[in-house]
């Protein structure tokens, strides 16, 4: 039997409560109850075999048996009762104490009540808003985004689906505690700097130079807006990250090299090498089975999805690209 404990400080005694929420009752052993109402054991006692001797209430109903251990370190099976039991007891011995203890019992259960009602509403409301986000993500491979990949990139279209709709429950699968839950990794090991990314990037261009796959153009810098993204991207306020995990800082810093184009030619490309290359700093690329977490079509694809999204679709397109490599 685990549940709160709540604190009931009645005029000469304070008194530790068991509130449980899923019944919507209270629960008190025999002692607790004798304290309640300032009686002896044994008072309470015969008033509450009374109670179940005169079919006033079902025993097996209102009596819970806990584990508790003693002050000699040994472990006792102890009876509890609940509300209905207390209250009865309550209007037999002393019924101002009685009525006193009804009130706040019902008062806090009333508190707990309605606080159970809002989070649910709350969790409820979170669970359609992910339902919703996800029909938006589907909605955008159904665009024109296909029809410009290529089949590797096509591939990996339909691998991003199939790995994204994974990370949501279907709603009839809702309940308080099968919620999906964020698990994204805030042990940032490594901070993105200036000078290593430039450094990173320029033996890229070299490799596709020499390759014949890219020309002078590809990551040259227009202007200072590079180190502005990168900026961005750890930014903080005081000690903590505005994105604080791994995954939001890496979505951030893809998502922000392709729309902003901070280089004359290759922002896909270099916004997808430096998503890589950020999660490999962090050791954040694999699974714990070894397996990228990402792989080169579907790398390639979302270089092109974040490309042809609309901007208002940001928010968006960051949630997905957080859940591909949570």
């Amino acid at each position: 039997m685990k549940n709160e404990i709540l604190i009931y400080e009645g005029e000469n005694n304070v008194i530790e409560v068991q509130l449980d929420a899923a019944q919507e009752t209270l629960w008190l052993s025999l002692l607790q109850i004798a304290d309640l109402f300032g009686r002896d054991k044994s008072v309470v006692s015969r008033h509450l075999r009374n109670v179940f001797k005169d079919n006033e209430l079902d025993k097996e109903a209102v009596v819970a048996k806990n584990a508790t251990t003693a002050s000699d370190g040994k472990i006792y099976q102890v009876e509890y009762y609940n509300l209905d039991a207390i209250i009865s007891v309550g209007y037999r011995v002393n019924s101002q104490k009685g009525t006193q203890f009804r009130q706040w019992a019902t008062a806090r259960l009333k508190e707990h009540l309605v606080q159970g009602y809002t989070l649910n509403e709350k969790r409820l409301q979170q669970h359609k808003d992910q339902l919703n986000q996800l029909e938006q993500t589907l909605s955008l491979f159904q665009q024109n985004v296909i029809d410009q990949a290529s089949l590797p990139e096509a591939q990996g279209l339909v691998k991003i689906i199939a790995d994204y709709t994974n990370t949501f429950v279907l709603l009839n699968q809702f309940d308080s505690e099968r919620l999906p839950t964020a698990d994204f990794d805030e042990d940032i090991r490594y901070q993105i700097n200036y000078d290593e990314a430039r450094a990173a990037i320029a033996l890229l261009v070299k490799n596709l130079i020499a390759k014949g796959e890219a020309t002078e153009l590809v990551g040259n810098e227009k202007d200072d807006s590079f180190a502005g993204v990168l900026g961005s991207v750890v930014q903080s306020f005081g000690d903590e990250y505005l994105y604080p995990s791994i995954e939001a800082q890496s979505a951030h810093l893809l998502y922000f090299i392709i729309k902003n184009h901070p280089f004359s030619d290759g922002n896909k490309r270099i916004g997808a090498f430096m998503f890589i290359w950020f999660l490999q700093r962090n050791e954040h690329h694999r699974k714990k089975s070894g397996e990228l977490k990402i792989n080169d079509n579907a790398l390639a694809a979302i270089a092109l999805l974040v490309a042809q999204s609309d901007p208002a679709q940001k928010e968006l397109m960051i949630h997905l690209i957080m859940n591909l490599v949570r």
